[in-house]
């Protein structure tokens, strides 16, 4: 369980520590002897801010299944086999009312980490999402901006770390994904969406590169302003893992519509290997990049789900004869509809099992001197055996 909770209510945002004291944040601050010694008692705090990526979005999941049963074959978390009924808020919580989608099996709350934890993040958001007002941020699903968040959320707490995940939306990650398997389920003259999503993600780089530096900048902006100063704490960039092997890797041979109906993963070959050798090593690219012109640290998470991949010929499905497990099921969420089966947002995301893993990965990164680095996965091993490597 977490140390704390949270909850907004008219734009405030009230902090509950387990010994049952509460803080209004959009109050009145504490006293500056009150603040100094709550700091010194207390272990310091990590914070994620972003998007879907880092909330925790289809943390609902653990792995994937089409048969029904049991709540698909024990897949997912939030069917009761008392009440034999699913109900979202327990991953979820209250943030599944607005479609934030914080789980609680989101990264900054599985990382394996002495501390206060706080996940900011919520679904679908872009930088604009995270930005000070002033320099353009806005409320997005009724929440305020979370750098403003932060500001407030921090002040008179020692912190350890910021971690961020940002860009996937400025670029229109979503979009393009959807643009590939809506070609791929044409009727007539279906071709790979790469030849023409290729030129449109080159074009588009360069502005995720800068809004993800402004985002940055906002979020150094917001902690000196809670008291503190760069260098007080570990600024960390990430990336995003593969959701996708590439097209020698698919389980569902041929082109055909089962890799829909079966696997959740309607795409062509071709436009399998792009987005897994060329779309999410340039995201990563220049996220690096943007961390370097940000002050930040680089977690490079594009190849953290190699072999876990949706479709991937090293991962099954669940099924009544195959319980889901983390060194066998998929690390990602496959295509959904949205009708029946959970959230269509949640698809393509990392599930139980991406979040376990990249909740290591996070623990190891803080385990290390700041720097840059990447982290892998262990072959026929669970989310915990993750490995770090340092990184150019």
């Amino acid at each position: 369980m977490n140390p704390f909770w949270y909850r907004r209510r008219r734009g405030l945002v009230v902090l509950t520590t387990a010994a049952g004291a509460a803080l209004c944040l959009a109050g009145i601050a504490p006293t500056s002897s009150a603040r100094a010694q709550d700091t010194a008692a207390e272990t310091p705090w990590v914070v994620s801010l972003g998007d879907s990526f880092i909330s925790g979005e289809a943390g609902r999941w653990a792995g994937n299944s089409n048969d029904r049963a049991e709540g698909y074959s024990h897949t997912d978390r939030a069917f009761s086999s008392v009440t034999t009924r699913s109900d979202p808020h327990r991953v979820y919580g209250a943030s599944f009312d607005d479609r934030c989608n914080r789980s609680d099996s989101a990264e900054v709350n599985t990382a394996p980490i002495h501390g206060q934890r706080l996940n900011l993040a919520c679904s679908g958001a872009t930088s604009t999402a995270i930005l000070l007002p002033e320099h353009g941020g806005s409320p997005f699903k009724s929440e305020p901006s979370q750098a403003e968040q932060l500001q407030k959320a921090v002040t008179g707490h020692a912190v350890r770390a910021v971690v961020v995940s940002v860009g996937g939306n400025d670029l229109g990650f979503e979009d393009v994904i959807t643009t590939c398997a809506k070609d791929f389920l044409k009727p007539f003259k279906a071709e790979p969406c790469a030849p023409t999503m290729a030129l449109k993600v080159r074009d588009r780089l360069p502005a995720m590169r800068t809004a993800a530096v402004k985002t940055l900048a906002d979020v150094t902006t917001a902690m000196s302003r809670a008291g503190h100063p760069k260098g007080s704490y570990r600024l960390i960039l990430q990336s995003y893992p593969s959701p996708l092997p590439d097209g020698a890797r698919v389980r569902y041979p041929g082109e055909k519509y089962n890799r829909l109906s079966k696997g959740g993963c309607p795409f062509f070959d071709k436009d399998f290997t792009w987005a897994h050798d060329e779309l999410v090593p340039a995201i990563s690219t220049a996220l690096a990049a943007a961390a370097h012109a940000g002050g930040a640290e680089f977690l490079d998470l594009s190849r953290a789900f190699e072999g876990r991949e949706v479709c991937s010929k090293t991962t099954l499905h669940a099924d009544p004869k195959t319980r889901p497990s983390g060194s066998t099921s998929e690390w990602v969420r496959f295509v959904t509809s949205g009708v029946g089966q959970g959230q269509r947002q949640e698809s393509l995301h990392p599930n139980y099992y991406g979040q376990l893993a990249l909740g290591t990965c996070l623990g190891l990164k803080l385990d290390h001197a700041p720097g840059n680095h990447s982290c892998l996965n262990t072959a026929e091993a669970g989310p915990h055996d993750m490995r770090l490597q340092t990184a150019p």
